[in-house]
């Protein structure tokens, strides 16, 4: 059935669980009578209370998350059949949406069934979310008062950050001149669709030949990667930079506070410098998509033996239990 967007754009309506299964069924009966195309299944995307499959999942150009970057996203993992850290990582959202007067046109309850539908509908037990809340379709001038409506879009995909034995034996980061985003002018706080600041600075990552880049502030002082928060051992302790020095309250961070803490490793906050970052005896980042990944060089310096640290290791061999035995059921009901 075709129906028009608010944009004008014609779009297939999706059918009933019903007709999306009849459907699927016809489908991979024309596949099969063709041997030399194989049989792939293709993912659904879940927009505005309806399920589009890839070819046909779109937004209007109107969509002022697209002319501007005005909206809010946030990434999930999803482990073993559970959502991990659901409840925080939507709190998060309606956080952002908060700060930028962003209404969400669903509640939390309504976003977790969607989003877990969303999980069902592709049929998977490992893999990443993307969550994204745009303003809406408007005109072509950026006053949100004319987005009348804004969007919801959830994505489900696998994910593969860094190959396997970049775990096993390190990443490299560069200092990138591209400094973070002042709180003054845009709160990196707020998880907003305008990346291009941690675009940038992932550029001069790639053009340094570094697996990541290191972010600075205005200060000087570190805040973090481009999509990783920033932790540094020495003798036997973790310090990390505090929100206030830009750095994203990440959900894998509050979990590396709750694994220091169960371990009886002591975790500070407080301002770190490209200096510390050098001395330090261990280094590892944080981050939904990149879990707990160790450093083993920063700007040509080799951290402590250039490997991978015993706190490390520990770190991210606790925080692969926890997210293997908790979580949001997806094949469950939740009640």
């Amino acid at each position: 059935m075709k129906t028009s967007n608010a944009g004008g754009t014609v779009i297939d309506e999706p059918q009933t669980r019903a007709g999306v299964a009849k459907a699927a069924a016809e489908s991979a009966v024309e596949l099969r009578s063709d041997a030399s195309k194989p049989a792939v299944k293709e993912s659904k995307i879940y927009i505005d209370g309806k399920f589009y499959s890839e070819a046909d999942a779109k937004v209007s150009v109107f969509d002022h998350g697209l002319l501007y970057g005005d909206g809010i996203f946030e990434g999930i993992r999803f482990y073993n059949g559970r959502v991990f850290r659901l409840e925080e990582h939507l709190a998060r959202l309606w956080d952002s949406a908060r700060s930028i007067c962003l209404e969400i046109p669903m509640s939390v309850r309504e976003m977790t069934a969607a989003l877990l539908e969303t999980i069902r509908q592709n049929d998977l037990r490992d893999g990443y979310i993307r969550l994204l809340v745009t303003r809406g379709v408007g005109n072509l001038g950026l006053n949100p008062a004319q987005c009348k409506h804004p969007s919801v879009i959830i994505i489900v995909a696998t994910i593969a950050l860094y190959p396997a034995e970049i775990y096993a034996k390190g990443l490299t980061v560069a200092t990138c001149a591209t400094r973070r985003t002042n709180p003054a002018a845009l709160n990196p706080a707020v998880k907003s669709l305008n990346y291009l600041n941690n675009v940038m600075a992932r550029i001069e990552a790639n053009l340094a030949g570094a697996d990541e880049a290191l972010m600075l502030n205005d200060q000087g002082n570190v805040a973090e990667c481009t999509a990783d928060n920033v932790f540094v051992i020495k003798h036997g302790q973790i310090f990390t930079p505090p929100i206030a020095a830009g750095a994203l309250r990440g959900i894998t961070r509050a979990v590396v506070f709750e694994i220091a803490a169960e371990l009886g490793i002591k975790i500070s906050e407080g301002d770190i410098t490209r200096h510390d970052v050098f001395i330090a005896d261990e280094c590892f980042l944080t981050g939904t998509a990149a879990e707990v990944i160790p450093v083993i060089k920063a700007d040509g310096r080799v951290i402590g033996d250039g490997k991978p640290g015993p706190i490390s290791t520990r770190m991210i061999a606790r925080f692969r239990e926890i997210t293997r035995e908790t979580g949001t059921p997806i094949y469950e009901r939740v009640a």
